[in-house]
């Protein structure tokens, strides 16, 4: 069983566990669920830099990234950065989030937030509504097409945007339908965690223009940017070259400084 085997595994027991505690009607009478989502694909398609700028604590593939830092803040300040969206892992076992990060990070801006999770029920598209996400995210690796269909759907009616990750041209090809904003590109192998940039640029002329392209993972220079934006990529995920260092924001602020020169 690899990693994200486990990790889908024990979202099932989660997810089942907090249909148990928290009902659904509890969920939509959340004081933020009928507010108005702001769209990320539209900031991204308007947008000089595309950067989403993600907040995440640890991963199973670097361990400890960044506990010192307070999620507000780093909200605060990647929005100040100019950054197009924030992401905020919401995973709790494996990357050290929470849905308190979410609405936390919505308490204090205005910006599109990504809910960066391992979605596998229409239960946690809710819970994303409920805390403030306005996009959510979908992992082909991990989803049948029926699945993605449903699931992006779904998440349609709520008003939320939808990104949808792949690795490969299998993923892809299945995973391709009307109810997607943008196809997200993961640069990492999840089986051998090595990142390259190459699968974004060999893919991209498999995504067809009424999507907006992202490339995820593994981005960490002006260069990279530049060179996957020829590729017609709008929106570039960037977690761990910002949560890295001891200020994420400034960081942001100084990325975005030197990729609009």
């Amino acid at each position: 069983m690899n990693i994200l085997d486990k990790i889908v595994a024990d979202k099932h027991k989660e997810v089942a566990l907090k249909k148990s505690l928290i009902p659904v009607k509890q969920l939509e009478n959340s004081i933020l669920f009928d507010r108005k989502a702001n769209s990320l694909a539209a900031s991204l398609r308007s947008s000089t830099t595309g950067i989403i700028a993600e907040h995440k604590r640890r991963s199973p593939s670097k361990a400890v990234i960044n506990q010192k830092v307070s999620v507000q803040d780093v909200a605060l300040d990647y929005e100040t950065a100019g950054v197009c969206g924030m992401s905020v892992l919401t995973d709790g076992k494996y990357f050290g989030g929470s849905l308190d990060d979410l609405i936390l990070a919505r308490a204090s801006v205005q910006m599109p937030l990504l809910r960066k999770e391992f979605i596998i029920d229409e239960y946690q598209l809710l819970e994303a509504k409920a805390y403030g996400a306005d996009v959510i995210l979908l992992i082909a690796a991990v989803l049948t097409r029926d699945q993605i269909k449903m699931l992006s759907e779904f998440a349609k009616s709520l008003s939320l945007d939808v990104l949808l990750e792949v690795h490969n041209q299998d993923e892809l090809e299945k995973s391709m339908m009307p109810s997607l904003d943008m196809l997200g590109v993961n640069n990492r192998n999840l089986k051998t965690f090595e990142v390259s940039t190459d699968i974004s640029k060999s893919l991209s002329t498999l995504i067809p223009d009424d999507f907006v392209k992202v490339s995820e993972s593994g981005i960490s220079s002006i260069e990279a940017i530049k060179d996957l934006k020829q590729y017609g990529y709008k929106g570039f995920l960037i977690g761990e070259n910002f949560m890295k260092t001891e200020n994420p924001g400034a960081s942001a602020v100084e990325f975005i400084k030197q990729l609009e020169q």
